[in-house]
């Protein structure tokens, strides 16, 4: 891939409400044509970035470029260059799906046949071409998260953002505007892409920054962020049984960094080059026999879980 230039720049990026900082001296850069992931915790400062990059909020500090101007002297011409996808279905139902896309493809300039073509266009694009004439209400989850991204696409932007665009739909929908995404990297579009599911990160994105408390704590391509954790292995172990104790016992062996019980799973952290695991098998066959072993390869999930010491998804929002 050739990166050429910045599509946006944040310099310095600080955002506060109240006492409360949201941004604290963001740092981050979209080069063109690239496919940047956001991934953070909840209140980590995401949608925030994000809004403030969409010209939506004004920022308390720093100064943030698109395009290669800046953004406070060319905001309604760069908003015009931008798709936003929110978190939040924001179509109108009393609309038919094609409607929608004629009204926002209007706010965006397009008028007479180059409208009805971008229409046209887009709704095959998210595949709901046959569904053109229906009105939304009716849709299914995926298919209203369709046609949300369609009315952020109708006017080609450059610059297209997504907030959680997979958010509560079903894996074929979530397939579809993964594929989606892919084909629009391709084509060109700079995309800045984020979730609470790292596996899709992970999947489509050429770069991945994370943010924490208002802060950039990772960035990097996948590879290099999964490199800076192996530092550190991980052993699965599967018990025949709950043992009381064994999660003590397991993190008395040397090179043990933590232990995380989950039921009859234990989950071993020990230092890399440790050379452990045949003390961890000795103590849980002792204990009572192991079911399962497995040693699975860092993802970025480990990155993640790693650098904020949480997850990023809870698990009541599986």
């Amino acid at each position: 891939m050739v990166i050429t230039a910045a599509k946006a720049r944040m310099q310095n990026i600080v955002k506060r409400y109240g006492d409360t900082i949201a941004l604290d001296n963001v740092n981050m850069e979209i080069a063109e044509g690239e496919l940047l992931g956001l991934l953070g915790p909840n209140g980590a400062g995401k949608t925030t970035l994000i809004y403030a990059l969409a010209g939506l909020v004004s920022v308390d500090g720093g100064s943030i470029e698109l395009f290669g101007r800046p953004q406070d002297t060319h905001l309604i011409e760069h908003k015009r260059r931008i798709g936003l996808v929110t978190q939040e279905i924001t179509v109108f139902v009393d609309l038919t799906a094609r409607e929608n896309l004629e009204f926002f493809g209007g706010v965006y300039g397009l008028r007479g046949s180059l409208l009805q073509q971008r229409v046209s266009e887009t709704l095959a694009f998210v595949g709901l071409e046959e569904r053109a004439h229906q009105f939304p209400a009716k849709f299914s989850g995926g298919m209203k998260r369709r046609l949300n991204i369609a009315c952020a696409l109708v006017h080609r932007p450059e610059l297209l953002i997504m907030d959680e665009p997979t958010v509560g739909i079903d894996p074929q929908s979530r397939h579809h505007i993964l594929e989606s995404v892919r084909q629009l990297r391709r084509a060109g579009t700079t995309v800045l892409y984020t979730t609470h599911y790292v596996e899709e990160v992970q999947a489509i994105a050429d770069r991945v920054v994370i943010l924490d408390q208002g802060n950039v704590i990772a960035d990097g391509s996948v590879a290099d962020l999964v490199a800076s954790i192996q530092h550190e292995e991980t052993v699965i172990l599967e018990l025949m049984e709950t043992v009381d104790g064994i999660a003590e016992r397991l993190g008395s062996v040397d090179g043990v960094k933590q232990v995380t019980p989950e039921g009859r799973r234990l989950i071993v952290t020990s230092t890399a080059g440790s050379g452990n695991l045949d003390r961890l098998l000795e103590i849980v066959r002792e204990a009572g026999g192991v079911r399962s072993v497995q040693t699975p390869a860092p993802t970025l999930e480990d990155v993640f879980l790693t650098l904020t010491g949480r997850q990023l998804r809870d698990p009541e929002e599986e």
